[in-house]
């Protein structure tokens, strides 16, 4: 049986990469998508745990797949990726993908971008069917300083183990987000010592590449990375 570990962002839930997880549950393999504490959609909870919450919660996951499974994948998303990489310098996986991965964040210049765009549209009135700017308001209203501080500590923490990676890796990323720069991709890609690494740009996606118009590109390039060695074993038997 495969396994799947797909590990959601900061301020996220399950409910932002459940199209992922959909995608790889119709190959009938065993998807595990844990709630990271303190994600539950409010406030309080966030203020209530710390980034070693999150960090032990992903890791019962993935040791629970690896107890269960021949073959274990893992997927990160943005903070999920800071975390699906620790968890990949740690544990005997097979493959892993880092979509948005924080190692640094916020860009700056795209930023920019997606304001005056985001000002614009609230000039002619129509924030209110912006879906991106309405999912990050959200995300701002139920996110704490305390709970961003905490993932800051954890990204500096967990940052040097990258150099520790060396199963196959494909690291994917939007040239226009505006959270994460492309350098967090680069930097990503520079560091590990997998002898199979690839880096991938979606020229028009933002931070949530699968939000827009390149969502099947994106699964499909997923779903290719991680049945090339299957292909292959069945050509060898």
């Amino acid at each position: 049986m495969i396994g799947c570990l797909v590990i959601h962002g900061f301020a996220g839930t399950r409910d932002e990469i459940a199209d992922i997880c959909e995608h790889l549950e119709q190959k009938n393999w065993l998807v595990y998508c844990p709630e990271l504490p303190g994600h539950d959609g409010t406030k309080e909870s966030m203020k209530s745990v710390t980034y070693k919450h999150w960090i032990f919660k992903s890791k019962v996951a993935l040791e629970e797949l690896l107890s269960r499974c021949d073959k274990v994948y893992v997927i990160g998303f943005s903070m999920g990726g800071v975390i699906a990489s620790y968890l990949a310098s740690r544990y005997p996986i097979d493959k892993l993908v880092l979509l948005s991965s924080a190692v640094y964040y916020i860009n700056p210049k795209q930023l920019v971008q997606d304001v005056k765009g985001w000002f614009l549209e609230g000039m002619r009135g129509e924030l209110d069917q912006d879906k991106l700017y309405q999912f990050y308001l959200e995300k701002v209203k139920r996110t704490p300083m305390s709970a961003t501080l905490e993932f800051a500590k954890m990204v500096r923490k967990l940052r040097n183990h990258l150099d520790q990676i060396t199963v196959p890796t494909l690291i994917i990323h939007g040239e226009n987000d505006g959270l994460v720069p492309e350098k967090s991709a680069q930097y990503i890609y520079n560091h590990i010592q997998s002898a199979d690494k690839r880096l991938y740009f979606f020229p028009e996606a933002k931070h949530h590449i699968w939000f827009g118009e390149q969502k099947q590109e994106l699964l499909d390039t997923i779903e290719s990375f991680f049945e090339e060695e299957m292909e292959m074993e069945e050509t060898i038997y």
